[in-house]
């Protein structure tokens, strides 16, 4: 069942590694397949040098396991509220990348302070607030809708990418390849970011004329950056 998916989910995990965005097993990355409404994600605690694609675990979106011998991600709830709410979206990573993950400790919004976050990410990269009391009892549910509540009135695509205070980042894309790449950039952002301020505690945003120029020459209906479909 999904044997693509679960190939290409089994690959993105991977890349995590790759990309230096995990330790252990920090780390989770989803897909899903719109027309059968499952998604493919990696199973609980499971090392990635022992990992294989045959161990993706298949869900349906009310979090029961449809495939797999072993217990989905425990974060997989969260995936489940981001791709129940935003029909765009077709994978979703979570790290505990190490500079993502410290200012999400800061409780710290990422500032849009150059040209390399304008090409990637419109405006700051949000903080989301920690859960309290009962929605403890949720935790991951509950994760899952904080985020969906802080993006109320955010464009999800414009910014793929969140904190979670006190806890780490999340980062989603068109599917699972490119929601990886755009948690190696949050996390590149973050990293640039933070010795931004270490440099300079002054520092203010980057003009928005040129945020929007970097943003918009790449994203925006008259975009020209890259080759297209030339």
């Amino acid at each position: 069942m999904l044997e693509n998916l679960k190939e290409e989910v089994f690959k993105a995990n991977l890349d995590l590694v790759k990309h230096d965005l995990v330790v252990l097993t920090w780390g989770n990355v989803s897909g899903i397949d719109r027309e059968s409404g499952l998604l493919v994600i990696k199973p609980s605690g499971v090392s990635y040098d022992k990992m294989k694609a045959s161990d993706m675990v298949v869900v349906d979106l009310d979090g029961n396991v449809v495939e797999g011998d072993l217990r989905p991600s425990s974060d997989t709830p969260t995936h489940i509220e981001l791709y129940k709410k935003y029909p765009n979206i077709g994978g979703v990573v979570h790290t505990h990348s190490s500079f993502a993950t410290s200012w999400a400790q800061a409780k710290r919004d990422i500032p849009s302070y150059g040209t390399t976050h304008a090409d990637y990410m419109y405006g700051e990269i949000p903080c989301a607030r920690c859960l309290e009391g009962k929605e403890f009892d949720e935790y991951e549910k509950n994760t899952g809708l904080l985020i969906v509540d802080m993006f109320k009135d955010k464009d999800y695509e414009a910014v793929p990418a969140v904190l979670c205070k006190n806890h780490g980042p999340f980062a989603w894309g068109k599917d699972a390849h490119e929601a990886v790449h755009n948690a190696v950039v949050l996390e590149e952002v973050a990293k640039m970011a933070a010795r931004c301020e270490m440099i300079n505690p002054q520092v203010k945003p980057a003009p928005q004329d040129l945020q929007d120029k970097h943003y918009f020459r790449k994203h925006g209906a008259n975009a020209y950056y890259g080759q297209g479909n030339k």
